[in-house]
């Protein structure tokens, strides 16, 4: 009986568990048939919810179609109230997502011209990219704490990246300057066998080397140069962040010149700003039409050492140039050695929109179009460096 008794009382917690959890996602009313009654902190995260996603147009709940008193508006100390308040209720996560659907759903973008409301939120890669579009409309007052905030998310991104970043380049460029006589220790064996294959002697089961393949030495030259182009159409704000910062981090390496370029259907050169990435990200202009055309033809013309050259493009591929003469200077690009690459999105939001018809031309030049996340980039740009075939995530999007 005792032990019945205690699974009585744990299946009663579970329940009344799941009872609430209905109850907060469900908004709270006669419609809900929940029947239960928040109180206290509860009570507390429901108002926040509510204020989100309980208010509509003319006060019609979004979640449970009924009235509803709460709401955000337009106010900005109602706004400051809320954004700490769901700070103290939610995980960072779920703050980010909140703060998402509140600038879309509520037309917020405005009050993030305001210091105080900058000061508020949460930051992440999302908000950057809305701060950014509203760069030109942002007031002198809220630009300095605009730039904090970016400042602060760009720290984060390269704390978590760059370390690895610079590992593992390091590592590819000293791989590709093989040298014909290299020391014993650094013989790279896997090149050297591949390369006497047909000097295997059956009769001893072993491959005689005439010619020995080694890795390079590091030294100070530049052994390869990286040209970054960037879409900067709306939809492209992740990849914009998370590009801008992983140029500064290429840009810090000595055997690798870089060149970041952005644009929409015109082009802008950021390469002299690379040495802080908050000034990079200040110097896009997110939104408008899109113009890959120009933009190769621009990187093209930049290109003095074709074999030692890695042009990524990434955009969604939605072209409003001379689509024919884009793929054709793709061909002629590779032709000359270029390693060229393709992706989508750099970041970490999983398969985005794109043209089709585009990303199969590219593959059928031999130049696939995926996404990529800002933990796989390392990768992909080590396989270019080192003339391999790209790490293609298996959920890659596939024309």
């Amino acid at each position: 009986m005792t032990t019945a008794g205690r699974t009585d009382d744990v299946t009663g917690a579970g329940a009344d568990e799941r009872l609430r959890r209905w109850r907060l996602v469900l908004g709270g009313d006669s419609a809900d048939g929940t029947g239960r009654t928040l109180t206290g902190q509860d009570a507390a995260m429901d108002g926040a919810l509510t204020a989100l996603y309980g208010g509509g147009d003319s006060g019609t709940s979004r979640r449970s179609g009924t009235n509803r008193s709460a709401g955000l508006g337009a106010s900005a100390p109602s706004v400051a109230r809320w954004l700490g308040d769901i700070r103290t209720y939610f995980p960072a996560s779920v703050v980010q997502v909140m703060q998402r659907d509140a600038i879309q759903r509520l037309g917020l973008s405005a009050l993030l011209l305001e210091p105080e409301m900058l000061e508020a939120v949460e930051a992440d890669v999302h908000l950057v990219g809305t701060l950014l579009s509203l760069n030109k409309a942002m007031p002198e007052t809220t630009k300095e704490t605009a730039r904090a905030v970016v400042r602060k998310v760009v720290a984060d991104i390269e704390k978590r990246l760059a370390t690895r970043t610079r590992a593992t380049l390091t590592g590819a460029l000293d791989r590709s300057a093989r040298v014909s006589r290299p020391r014993h220790r650094d013989i790279d064996w896997d090149r050297t066998i591949r390369a006497n294959l047909k000097n295997y002697l059956p009769e001893y089961g072993t491959v005689v080397p005439e010619r020995l393949i080694g890795y390079g030495r590091a030294s100070q030259s530049v052994k390869k140069e990286v040209v970054l182009c960037i879409d900067q159409s709306g939809s492209m704000a992740a990849s914009v962040v998370y590009a801008s910062v992983f140029g500064a981090v290429l840009a810090s390496m000595r055997s690798v010149s870089t060149r970041l370029v952005v644009f929409d259907t015109a082009v802008v050169d950021l390469t002299d700003q690379l040495d802080d990435p908050v000034d990079v990200l200040f110097g896009t202009q997110l939104g408008g039409g899109t113009d890959i055309n120009r933009a190769l033809a621009y990187c093209q013309s930049r290109i003095t050492r074709p074999a030692d050259t890695v042009v990524v493009l990434i955009s969604d591929l939605y072209e409003g140039g001379i689509r024919d003469e884009m793929l054709k200077r793709v061909a002629v690009m590779k032709a000359s050695g270029v390693r060229f690459v393709a992706l989508l999105a750099l970041s970490d939001e999983g398969a985005p929109a794109y043209d089709r018809d585009h990303a199969a031309a590219l593959a059928a030049l031999g130049a696939p179009a995926f996404a990529c996340t800002p933990d796989l980039f390392p990768e992909v740009m080590a396989a270019a460096i080192e003339k391999r075939p790209l790490p293609i995530p298996d959920t890659a999007s596939h024309p």
